[in-house]
C-alpha cells in the first residue's frame, strides 16, 4: 500500500520529474512553469498535472510557492513522491486546511512509483490511486502512534488561542507524516516564510497574526524582499513594496526579531552543538547541522511559524542521531592552489552526487576552509541536494559518525570541476552586474572585497551590489568597511538577498551578472532571466572594475583538467 499524506479527490495527466525540484527558484510562481535552467524538465508546466518526483530539493520557500500556485489556479493536481518529503507536503496541507484548495500528496514504494511513472493518467480517491492499468491501495495517516504531552493537548484544545491551535494541528499532521513518535522542545526558530514570493505569503501571515499568533521562543527572520526602510526611495513600486514590507511587519507583530538575514549563523548568538533548534532557509539548515553541530530538519515555510508559536517540533529526521550518519562517501582530490571558488563548486557537485542522502566528503584533510568557505559550500550543496546536512572528514563536528555499511562511493574528479565551470560561465564575457551576498555577506567577506577594491573603482558600465543582514551592516559601518566600499562605487543593500531581489533594485538594464555564489549561479537564470558568469571574489572585483569576466578558468582548474 501507498500512503496518502494529504487527501484530495483529483485526476490528471502524469508529469515525471527525473530529479527533485525546488519550487522556489525553480518554478515560476505565477504560471507554474519549471524555470530551473538546469532541470531535465525545464519549460514544462505543472498546473493540473499529477507531478511525480523522488522528493523535492532546495529552498524551504517551496511550500509558499505551492500555496501561491494553488490560489492562482496553477498548482499541480497531485504530488507523488518516492521518498519522504516535507516542503511541498506542507504547502499542500496549508492550501487545503486554510484556503480549501485541494492538492493530493501521495508517497509510493519504489516499485509502485516506477510503475505509475509509466502511466499516462492518474486518479486519486479517498483510498486508492487508479491508473488505466493498475489500482494501488492508499493508507491514510493515523495519529495512534503519536505521543502528546499535556501541554500539546492544551494547544490542540485551543487554550492558547486559535492561531496556536491551528499551528499545533499542523505540527501534529506533519509529525504523523514523518513517522515521529512524539514532539520535542526547540530553543529557537528562524522564519523563512517572510519572503514575498506571491500574495499567498502575506495572506497566511496576516491571517495568523489576526488570529492572535505570538511566538513562544526566540525567533529570527530571513531576508525579506525589500530594503524595509528604503524601498520607496529605491523606486520599488507600491504594489510590490507595500505587501512585501507588510509581510515582514506581520511576523514582527507576532514577536519575531527583524534580523532580516538568510545567514542567522552570522548573528552573535549562534546555536551550539547538540542544541535542538527549528530553522528554515535551506543554507542555514545545512550550515547549522553540518558546521555548528546543532540539530534541525529542513522545516518548510509556514511550519516554521507554527513551531515558533508553540515551541514544539516533530522529533524526526536529523533531530535523531541515528539519522545524522553519512550514507554516501564522496572522494575529492584537494587542489592545493585552489581559490575560494572551489568551495561553492564543491558544494554543488557533492549535492549532485548525493541528491537524497547525507554525504561524507573525504580528501580535504589538509584544507583549511574558513567560515565563509563553509557557508558557500553548504549553500551550493542545498541547490542540488535535498539532504539537510553533510560531513567533511576531520573538519566538521560529527564527521566521526559511522558510515552506513552499504554506502556507495562517488569520486568527484577534476573534470567535474571543469564541466561545472563551463556550465556556470555560459554567459557572455561582458558583465554589467556583480552580485555578491548569496547567502548574505559576512563582515570578513565585506572586508576582503573592500581590500580588493582599495585604490580602484567600479566601472561606469557596471553595478556592484552586496546584500547583507542588518547586524553585519552595523559592524562594517563601525569598522569603516562600509565607507571604503561606497568610496569604490559598491552599493550595499540590507534586508533582502539575491534570491528575493527584484527590479529596480536589481538593475533593469543588466543583461549579464557575475557572482561568486554557487547558489546564485544555479538559481539566477530562472530567477532573474539573465545570463550568468561565476568566479572567485577576486575575479568578481576584476569584473566590477573592467566590465569583463575572466576569459579562462583559474589555474587550479586548468592544471587539473
Amino acid at each position: 500500500m501507498g500512503k496518502i499524506i494529504v487527501p484530495a479527490l483529483v485526476r490528471g495527466p502524469v508529469l515525471v520529474c527525473k530529479e527533485g525540484l525546488s519550487f522556489w527558484g525553480g518554478v515560476d510562481p505565477s504560471t507554474g512553469v519549471i524555470v530551473d535552467a538546469h532541470h531535465p524538465q525545464h519549460g514544462m508546466a505543472l498546473g493540473g498535472r499529477v507531478v511525480m518526483m523522488p522528493t523535492s530539493r532546495g529552498s524551504c520557500t517551496g511550500s509558499g510557492v505551492l500555496l501561491g500556485l494553488s490560489l492562482a489556479g496553477q498548482a499541480p493536481a497531485a504530488l507523488i513522491f518516492r521518498e519522504g518529503e516535507d516542503i511541498l507536503t506542507l504547502g499542500a496541507l496549508i492550501a487545503g486546511r486554510m484556503f480549501d484548495r485541494r492538492i493530493a500528496v501521495v508517497r509510493l514504494a519504489p516499485v509502485d512509483y516506477d510503475a505509475v511513472a509509466n502511466e499516462p493518467e492518474v486518479q486519486i480517491t479517498e483510498d486508492a490511486l487508479v491508473t488505466p492499468h493498475r489500482t494501488i491501495r492508499l493508507q491514510p495517516l493515523s495519529s495512534d502512534d503519536l505521543e502528546l504531552d499535556g501541554q500539546d493537548r492544551r494547544f490542540l484544545a485551543g487554550e492558547f488561542g486559535p492561531a496556536a491551535q491551528l499551528a499545533m494541528e499542523t505540527i501534529c499532521t506533519m509529525a504523523i507524516a514523518q513517522d515521529a513518535a512524539r514532539l520535542i522542545d526547540v530553543s529557537r526558530v528562524h522564519i523563512d516564510g517572510c519572503i514575498y514570493a506571491s500574495p499567498a505569503f502575506l495572506t497566511f501571515a496576516r491571517k495568523m497574526a489576526d488570529l492572535g499568533g505570538r511566538v513562544r521562543v526566540p525567533t529570527t527572520m530571513n531576508a525579506i524582499s525589500v530594503d524595509h526602510a528604503n524601498w520607496r526611495s529605491q523606486g520599488v513600486v507600491e504594489d510590490f513594496g507595500g505587501p512585501a514590507s507588510r509581510l515582514a511587519d506581520a511576523y514582527v507583530e507576532m514577536g519575531a526579531k527583524p534580523s532580516f538575514t538568510c545567514a542567522p549563523y552570522l548573528l552573535g548568538d549562534k546555536p551550539g552543538k547538540g542544541e535542538d533548534i527549528a530553522w528554515a532557509e535551506s543554507n542555514a539548515v545545512i550550515y547549522a547541522n553540518s558546521v555548528l553541530g546543532a540539530r534541525t530538519v529542513k522545516h518548510p515555510d509556514f511550519l516554521d511559524l507554527c513551531i515558533a508559536l508553540t515551541g514544539r517540533a516533530p522529533r524526526s529526521g536529523v533531530y535523531l542521531e541515528r539519522h545524522r550518519a553519512p550514507q554516501r562517501l564522496i572522494q575529492v582530490e584537494w587542489p592545493q592552489d585552489a581559490d575560494d571558488a572551489f568551495w561553492p563548486m564543491l558544494g554543488w557537485l557533492v549535492g549532485q552526487a548525493a541528491p537524497d542522502c547525507i554525504p561524507l566528503i573525504q580528501g580535504l584533510e589538509h584544507a583549511t576552509p574558513n567560515e565563509d568557505d563553509l557557508k558557500a559550500l553548504c549553500a551550493a550543496f542545498g541547490t542540488t541536494s535535498a539532504s539537510p546536512m553533510l560531513h567533511i572528514r576531520d573538519l566538521t563536528p560529527e564527521a566521526d559518525l559511522p558510515l552506513a555499511a552499504d554506502a556507495a562511493t562517488v569520486r568527484i574528479t577534476p573534470s567535474d570541476f571543469a564541466r561545472l565551470w563551463e556550465m556556470f560561465n555560459a554567459g557572455p564575457a561582458e558583465v554589467d552586474l556583480v552580485a555578491l551576498g548569496s547567502p548574505h555577506f559576512s563582515q570578513a567577506e565585506c572586508r576582503a572585497f573592500a581590500q580588493l577594491m582599495d585604490g580602484r573603482r567600479v566601472s561606469d558600465h557596471v553595478t556592484a551590489i552586496i546584500t547583507l543582514g542588518r547586524a553585519t551592516l552595523e559592524r562594517i559601518r563601525a569598522d569603516g568597511t562600509e565607507q571604503r566600499l561606497v568610496a569604490a562605487g559598491v552599493r550595499i543593500v540590507p534586508d533582502l538577498c539575491w534570491c528575493s531581489i527584484s527590479e529596480p533594485v536589481f538593475p533593469r538594464e543588466a543583461r549579464v551578472l557575475m557572482t561568486n555564489s554557487g547558489k546564485y549561479a544555479h538559481y539566477a537564470p530562472g530567477l532573474s532571466q539573465r545570463e550568468v558568469r561565476f568566479g572567485s571574489l577576486a575575479m568578481c572585483a576584476e569584473a566590477a572594475c573592467t566590465g569583463r569576466a575572466p576569459a579562462r578558468s583559474p589555474a587550479w582548474i586548468q592544471g587539473a583538467s
